[in-house]
């Protein structure tokens, strides 16, 4: 017994503080009353002139550049503001442990969709926010290569051409004018048309972005949806001289410049003080987003292997019951799902990526590995998608391979144009300068993309008995903590028996004692 006291003073005694600690915590910092943060959010929007009034907008314009230097002409400042942002420079800089500094980004990054742009310049930079992106040649210091009216226009009728290097469509029937006449801050038309079109069309790549969005219930995404926060982009992700609070982990190592619901929310948010103790290892967005991918599917598997298959000749396509391509000869084949419950992973907010140089050392490969787990301060558990992938090695480098994808004529080695696998991996990797042995074959891949859109009501949030439980956890996966209601453990359980077991004993004995004392006293009476 004595041994079971020590026991029990060295476990609870520090349990019994750290309660007392949160709860002091909880009570000073969190927000308890919704109407108050809602006015918070509420803010008047800054009233944008008709633009085309101005005289610098009044011309006939013969290429995007000119328009681009009429609005320099007086916003000087946001033109170099935009020259240094990642929307426009492709790239960030990061120390890395291991490699020094690194410049990483969409410009030379690897992923498991379009596995990259390199060649594909011209079609790719469709969603950049410049002009005239053709190869890597492009000039990334000239502000007249900024593209102003992709953010901007909020008629939503400024579109870019497909394999036009970032260029417009521009018609006799464009009407800038009134495009002019409708410029203001960046809305979710504007951010979805490059977003929710990432990987090559409506939720390909992230499953909790897409057109949906655009007009949506509550119960796809209480902050987007018009009955909801109706939310624009710009009120979570804060924009500071042109550089957007927010990281996409497809291309980010630190954790740096984040848009996180604290800001909002606090770190505790809630009213009950159990619940918010779970914020000191679970991020918000796990219980909060225990779906992604609710109206349109998203994909979450992609086989190049199977890629440049041809009938009689010609490529062709197949698709499923919802429109969905299951197969393109220019792709491979895919699988898509809706209504996705996330897998969960340890995040501290730092990540690390595949490089093309690197030599594959793990199989799958993971293009882009979370860091984080248990015992890690600052990690949490994440809501994540996982897209799972096929994809060229050199089988002699043992290295992940760079097909050229595009080009505007054929016999120039485009996978999308030729279909010709061994053209498309030798004209790639030459333009990227990197050796190439001509052999190859395809290896599976895995790529981790953080969930943090598509929330949920409140009433549809994960339940306790969803994670603590010892059949078909959501937490299953994640082994290296015990977990209450999940997992078993002999002393654990020992120690719980015998404290159960105490306090019986010391109820019954103490009633024992009341008794005899009471039959005691009636005696002396």
């Amino acid at each position: 017994m004595k041994r079971l006291l020590q026991i029990s003073s060295v476990v609870g005694l520090p349990l019994l503080l750290m309660v007392v600690v949160i709860y002091k915590i909880q009570n000073i910092e969190r927000h308890v009353n919704l109407k108050e943060l809602q006015a918070e959010m509420v803010q008047k929007k800054h009233t944008v002139k008709d633009h085309s009034q101005f005289a610098e907008l009044q011309k006939q314009f013969t290429n995007p550049h000119e328009i681009t230097a009429a609005c320099l002409s007086c916003h000087k400042e946001r033109g170099d503001e935009l020259l240094k942002s990642p929307h426009f420079t492709w790239e960030r800089e990061a120390f890395v442990e291991g490699k020094g500094v690194v410049y990483y980004g969409k410009k030379n990054g690897l992923n498991n969709f379009c596995t990259g742009i390199a060649g594909s310049e011209a079609t790719c930079s469709r969603c950049h926010a410049g002009y005239g992106y053709d190869s890597k040649d492009f000039d990334f210091t000239n502000p007249n290569n900024i593209d102003c009216m992709v953010c901007h226009d909020n008629s939503f009728t400024y579109e870019k051409t497909k394999g036009g290097a970032g260029y417009p469509v521009m018609t006799q029937q464009t009407d800038w004018k009134t495009m002019f006449a409708n410029i203001g801050s960046p809305k979710r038309e504007n951010c979805g048309s490059c977003h929710f079109h990432s990987a090559g069309g409506n939720n390909i790549k992230h499953g909790q972005l897409e057109t949906a969005q655009l007009d949506c219930s509550r119960d796809v995404d209480v902050h987007m949806s018009q009955a909801g926060a109706n939310h624009q982009c710009v009120d979570c992700h804060v924009t500071k001289n042109h550089v957007m609070q927010g990281r996409y982990y497809g291309i980010s190592f630190n954790d740096y410049n984040r848009a996180t619901c604290a800001e909002c929310h606090t770190e505790f948010p809630h009213k009950d003080d159990h619940i918010n103790a779970h914020t000191l290892k679970i991020a918000c967005q796990t219980c909060h987003i225990p779906t992604y991918a609710k109206v349109n599917a998203t994909k979450m598997y992609w086989d190049w292997s199977t890629a440049c298959n041809l009938k009689d000749g010609n490529p062709y396509h197949e698709t499923d019951s919802l429109g969905n391509e299951t197969y393109l000869s220019a792709k491979g084949s895919f699988v898509w799902k809706r209504n996705v419950q996330p897998d969960y992973v340890w995040f501290n907010g730092n990540a690390d990526h595949h490089l093309l140089s690197d030599s594959i050392t793990e199989i799958p490969v993971k293009i882009n590995t979370l860091f984080g787990n248990y015992a890690d301060r600052k990690a949490k558990i994440w809501p994540v998608k996982i897209h799972r992938g096929k994809q060229p090695r050199d089988t002699e480098y043992n290295r992940i391979v760079q097909p050229k994808l595009w080009d505007a004529e054929p016999n120039k080695g485009a996978l999308w144009v030729d279909y010709d696998w061994g053209k498309a991996l030798e004209e790639g990797m030459k333009y990227k300068g990197i050796p190439y042995s001509g052999k190859y074959d395809f290896v599976d891949t895995e790529m981790y993309l953080p969930l943090s859109h598509m929330v949920s009501p409140k009433e549809q949030s994960l339940s306790c008995a969803e994670c603590h439980s010892a059949t078909n956890s959501k937490l299953a996966s994640l082994t290296d903590f015990y977990l209450p209601g999940r997992d078993r453990n002999q002393w654990v359980d020992l120690l719980g028996t015998l404290l159960l077991l105490s306090t019986l004993a010391g109820v019954f004995v103490h009633a024992a004692i009341r008794i005899i004392a009471s039959a005691k006293l009636k005696r002396e009476q």
